[in-house]
């Protein structure tokens, strides 16, 4: 299976333009799984509410998730993407998996990042896993990576691969992931934006270093803090079935859940 990032530099609000840039960068390209940065198409840094409801979609609908939509058609392949999701009053920070039959998979931010509380809705829809391809697949946005049981509740319920749209401004987070990958023995797919966003007097600086991870702690592609770029590694995700730390220790076999 080859699973792929787009690292991108959005201009903000310029959905179109957004879009047309994602879909160029990929156009030649092969892959079976594509994942998009969190808020990919719109930018991050909203000035308020309003804005951003004014830029977000109901899930499964608008033009984000038509062109992503076509996208996979295209491609034959699943896409992943963060977005605004409106819902009725509320608000989300999503991630949607769109897959070329038609069939879709919704996810909404469990831990909010610093002023992101002031735009969004905590997320109501928990952590889940899905198949595709005969793979295993969850999803968590950009901050759940600092909460270690975002990736080990996916892992629990199944997860060979862990999707994760990401807009990072801390610097820690590549890294992290290597953690997340080894204490769950799961490939992590991080996809990140870079460049920066100033809108209202508080500069932000996105990370970069989009990083394919394997259950071993394997960077099996990355990308710098710098530029935008597609990448992709073929995998086999049943090599995350394989929870054998040692001849005599099983990762999750061993966990002394009577104790924690």
């Amino acid at each position: 299976m080859k699973i792929a990032l787009f690292q991108n530099s959005p201009v903000f609000g310029e959905i179109e333009q957004n879009l047309k840039d994602v879909s160029e960068a990929v156009k030649n390209e092969d892959f079976d799984i594509l994942v998009l940065p969190e808020l990919f198409a719109t930018g991050y840094q909203f000035k308020n509410r309003d804005e951003a409801l004014s830029l977000a979609d109901e899930s499964g609908s608008g033009l984000t998730f038509n062109r992503i939509q076509q996208l996979a058609i295209q491609k034959n392949a699943l896409i992943i993407y963060g977005f605004p999701e409106r819902k009725g009053e509320k608000l989300f920070n999503s991630a949607m998996a769109v897959n070329p039959n038609g069939n879709s998979f919704l996810y909404q931010k469990t831990h909010l990042f610093d002023t992101e509380k002031n735009i969004f809705n905590p997320g109501e829809t928990g952590f889940s896993v899905f198949e595709y391809k005969e793979a295993k697949i969850g999803m968590m946005i950009c901050f759940d990576w600092r909460y270690p049981e975002s990736a080990r509740k996916l892992a629990l319920l199944g997860a060979q691969i862990i999707c994760h749209p990401s807009n990072l401004v801390l610097s820690t987070c590549p890294d992290a992931m290597i953690t997340r990958a080894l204490e769950n023995m799961v490939f992590t797919v991080t996809s990140d934006r870079v460049g920066m966003e100033n809108r209202f007097g508080q500069p932000l600086k996105f990370t970069g270093k989009s990083r394919i991870i394997s259950p071993r702690g394997k960077i099996l592609a990355e990308l710098g803090n710098v530029e935008t770029g597609f990448i992709v590694a073929e995998i086999n995700p049943k090599d995350a079935d394989n929870k054998a730390v040692t001849p005599n220790n099983d990762l999750f076999d061993d966990r002394r859940t009577d104790l924690y």
